[in-house]
C-alpha cells in the first residue's frame, strides 16, 4: 500500500481476480451477506 501513492497497477492487477461483474446476480449479493455476518461472529 505504501508503493500505491506512485504506481497502483500492480495492485489493481491483484484485485481485479477478486472482483465480479455480477453486480445483479441475488446469488452473488446473498453469498457476500453470509460471509459479511461470517466474519462478525465471536469465536
Amino acid at each position: 500500500m505504501i508503493a500505491s501513492h506512485t504506481n497502483s497497477s500492480h495492485i489493481r492487477a491483484l484485485l481485479k481476480d477478486a472482483l465480479t461483474d455480477k453486480i445483479n446476480d441475488r446469488e452473488t449479493f446473498m453469498k457476500g451477506i453470509d460471509y459479511s455476518y461470517y466474519y462478525e461472529q465471536e469465536e
